[in-house]
């Protein structure tokens, strides 16, 4: 362990799987919140509370994971390290009768899904990856939160970088989200749901779906970015990502071997409520998880040469 460092660790009863649960929170390759070192050990920061974080965590057995962390909010991450590894994570009454998703649950019996506590730090990114390509969605949150957050503290890997707090988001120039090509409408949604952050992070004491209902009122939120934040701040099971461009073609294609709608994803999920979110984790982390390609990549709309 490192000098300095607040130190935990979280033991599981079956086999540790940090990969699996972090996974999600990672935007992109290029993300400089979240890197994935050579020895396997993911590098992650975040905002607390009570401060910044860096946070180092690696298996320190095949049933534990050892967390150390940095910064202001080092001991506030480690009272909720446990909870971001999945460690309250509930997949009781989950028995998938579905054979394709019961081969993926399977094959990764060990699959959590954690939570981060954090609400606006899963929101905005959701709202930047709103209606785009996710390329394009990630490096508009390299670029901002490179530009607009702060270094990560302690020994963290070159140019990791802590998520900008409320009110810098809140005074981020227009000019500054069209420079990273994000339109108006989301940049005004972005600023909109900054400009309510102590609200938002009440909602993780709700149940996870009275939380996305009240995401749902927020202007320019809607079912698809009210799940996607769910998924990470509240590790809520059942939020399915109903909007999303390729979820229900990949569902279709996996399940029936041809692609659906959304209407018909949700109701061939419903068996599996309230569990639906993690159905379709567990197709993922399988590799059953099928996406034929017919066709070239749709162009991303450049806004900055507008």
């Amino acid at each position: 362990m490192s000098e300095n460092a607040v130190e935990c660790i979280v033991e599981f009863p079956g086999p540790a799987s940090p990969g699996y649960t972090l996974s999600p929170l990672r935007r992109g390759g290029g993300d400089p919140c979240y890197v994935t070192a050579a020895d396997g050990a993911i590098w992650r920061t975040t905002l607390m509370r009570t401060g910044p974080v860096t946070m180092r965590i690696s298996r320190s057995g095949p049933r534990a994971v050892a967390c150390e962390a940095w910064g202001g909010g080092a001991a506030e991450f480690a009272d909720g390290c446990a909870a971001l590894l999945g460690a309250d994570d509930d997949a009781s009454g989950f028995s998938p009768v579905e054979p394709t998703i019961a081969e993926a649950h399977r094959r990764v019996p060990h699959l959590r899904l954690g939570r981060t506590g954090r609400v606006l730090e899963s929101l905005i990114p959701a709202v930047i990856e709103q209606r785009v390509a996710g390329k394009d969605a990630f490096r508009a949150w390299r670029l901002l939160v490179t530009k607009f957050g702060s270094p990560a503290p302690g020994p963290a890997p070159a140019g990791m970088r802590v998520p900008p707090p409320a009110d810098v988001w809140r005074r981020v120039p227009s000019w500054e989200f069209h420079l990273a090509n994000v339109d108006p409408g989301r940049a005004r949604t972005l600023v909109g749901c900054a400009q309510r952050a102590d609200s938002l992070e009440r909602l993780v004491t709700r149940p996870a779906e009275q939380a996305r209902e009240a995401l749902m009122s927020l202007p320019g939120v809607g079912v698809w970015t009210a799940a996607e934040t769910a998924q990470r701040a509240f590790g809520d099971a059942d939020a399915l990502s109903v909007g999303d461009y390729h979820l229900a073609k990949v569902v279709g294609w996996t399940l029936l071997g041809r692609p659906i709608d959304d209407d018909a994803m949700v109701k061939l999920l419903a068996p599996v409520r309230p569990h639906r979110h993690r159905a379709v984790r567990l197709l993922e982390a399988s590799g059953l998880a099928r996406n034929p390609r017919f066709g070239a990549r749709q162009a991303i709309p450049d806004l900055r040469a507008i």
